[in-house]
Parts: C-alpha cells; structure tokens; sequence
C-alpha cells in the first residue's frame, strides 16, 4: 500500500491547508492508498490554522486602537500565535486603509500575555501579515506590563524575512500604506527606538537579520529573549513533518500561486527540499519560468481548468484531475 504524506501550504483566499488535506486524503484513500496529513505555512498567515485543534479567542487592541477578537491555539503548554489576525492589515482595512503612521503592535504583546496567563511554556509567533510599522515597542511595553518577559516561557519567533530593524521602514511601510514622507518619518522613529532597546537591554535588535518583520516587531520580541527560526522550518518541527518524510512513497503539497519565491524558504520549496521521493505539486496556477526537479510532478489547476475556475472552485479542480494523476504512479 503506498503511503502519501500530505503537506501543502493555504491557497490564499480560497482554500485552506486542513481544506486542501481533506480533500486529497481523502482521493488517495478512495484509490487505495493511506496517508498522514501535516498542513504547513512559512509563519505568515494560515499559521494559526496550520495547527489544528479549536481556537480560543481573547479580546485585544486592534491595529488602529479598535478593540478586536484574535483567535489563538493553546494544546497543553504551547501556544499558537498569528499576530496578523490582532494587528494584521486586513483588520485595518488593507493598503487604502491604513493609517500607516498610527497602525500599533499592542494587540501582539496583550494576546502573548494572555497566552502565558493560561498557561502556556513555549509560544510560537507568526508575525507576517501586520499592518503596523511601529518598532514593536506597543507590544513590548504590554508584555512588560503584564510581568514579562518570563524566564520560564520559550518565546519562538517564526519569520520568514531577511529585513534589519530600520529597514523596516523603507521596505514594508509603503505596503501598509505609507507614503514617500511618512516613511522616513518612520524610519526616523524606528532608529529612536532602536536606540531605546539598545539601552534598556544592552542589545543592538539592528545586528540581527528579521528583527525587521512585522514593522520591527521582531526587534522588540529579540530584545525580550525571543529566538527566531525559520518559519517553516518551526512550523515543519511542531507539526512532525521530518518524521512522517521517513515513510512517505509520495508526498503531495501545494500553494495557490507557484513563482520563483516559492522555492526560497516557502512551504512547497521546503518540502521538495527535504524529499527524494516523488512529490506531486498541485497549485491554483505557476508562473511559467518556474523550474523544478526532476522527481517532481506539477500539477498547475488554471492550466488544465482555466484561470477562474482555478480561483474559484480549486477543491472541484483537484477532484477532478488528481485521480487520474495517482493512477500513473
């Protein structure tokens, strides 16, 4: 009996990663087979959902000072946090939205408190997805508030960026709204901040790559002791992938768009990275100078569907072509 991992990331906006691994698992049993399914994401948004289980909800401060509902994860003592559905762009309204200048990171450090209020020993962060561009230092001065940093609580940072802290600015901002001025007034801030860190906890946040993610959040967690990992290679640890690679025959994964950066610390590259076996790629739709290995299958859904019944209705998509691709194996 062939045994099939199934391990894709969210099709953004139309299908989500435990979606995706219901309908496949699903197919691959219909056809005989049996398979394990470890939902993946890189840190940003699906994260949360990545996990499974039931969410528990706390109130917080929203990224425009609104109060908010975010949706968190704890099993047993660890916590699962996705600072995008706190202090995320959607929940200001998107680019047109936002108000990049007082977009704030508070509600991120209130949902962590809470986390440890409940429990919780280790916490795992996405911080993708944000709107805000504000140093972090809202969120630090919550989690301070609240008796943090803890000794005895793993503060585990998921990111998936390279950006210094100032640099935070220049790069991120004007996707959250900023315009050519208020980006160096940002930037202007994020150095006074910088400062500040500096001299509270004796540790420059600007010498480490990612400590610019979330508009710095990342900063104001490493200056409260927070390790940063890859994020998926911390999502991948949680959920248990390596291990289930040790049995798979075939490894089925996929994203909702296939281009070049997909292949650079994201989900469907990561995956392809750590297998030899035949892996099947199933995607909404894959830019066309995308190269793959050799022990990979693409199966590109607008190309064999059209465009928008790809966007539209994947899980149709995948039902009706997958079956045909297992039996080739």
């Amino acid at each position: 009996m062939t045994h099939f991992v199934i391990a894709p990331d969210k099709f953004k906006g139309t299908l989500s990663g435990q979606d995706f691994c219901t309908i496949v698992q699903a197919i691959v049993e219909d056809q005989g087979g049996n398979a394990v399914a470890v939902p993946l994401a890189d840190g940003g948004d699906g994260t949360l959902d990545a996990f499974g289980g039931p969410n528990r909800y706390t109130d917080v401060t929203g990224p425009q000072g609104e109060r908010v509902t975010c949706p968190w994860r704890l099993d047993g003592d660890h916590a699962i946090i996705e600072t995008a559905l706190c202090s995320g762009l959607v929940l200001a309204g998107g680019t047109e939205a936002n108000d990049a200048m007082t977009a704030t990171s508070k509600g991120s450090g209130e949902i962590i408190a809470e986390a440890v209020k409940q429990g919780a020993k280790t916490i795992v962060v996405g911080i993708g997805g944000s709107a805000m561009t504000d140093g972090g230092e809202p969120a630090l001065r919550a989690i301070q508030a609240a008796g943090g940093p803890w000794p005895d609580v793993d503060l585990l940072v998921a990111c998936d960026v390279q950006t210094r802290f100032v640099q935070a600015a220049e790069v991120f901002a004007p996707q959250k709204g900023a315009t050519p001025e208020q980006v160096e007034l940002l930037t202007q801030r994020l150095e006074k901040i910088r400062q500040t860190y500096r001299d509270e906890f004796g540790l420059d946040v600007q010498d480490t790559p990612g400590s610019g993610a979330a508009g710095g959040l990342g900063g104001a967690l490493l200056a409260l002791g927070a390790q940063f990992r890859p994020g998926i290679d911390l999502v991948a640890e949680q959920q248990g992938f390596y291990d289930h690679l040790n049995t798979a025959d075939v490894v089925i994964t996929g994203e909702g768009r296939l281009d070049a950066t997909s292949l650079a610390g994201k989900v469907v590259g990561s995956v392809i990275e750590h297998t030899s076996e035949p892996v099947i790629v199933i995607v909404g739709q894959a830019d066309a100078d995308v190269v793959l290995p050799d022990h990979v299958t693409l199966v590109d859904l607008s190309a064999i569907h059209g465009l928008d019944q790809a966007m539209h209705d994947p899980a149709g998509c995948i039902r009706a072509t997958l079956p045909g691709i297992l039996q080739t194996l």
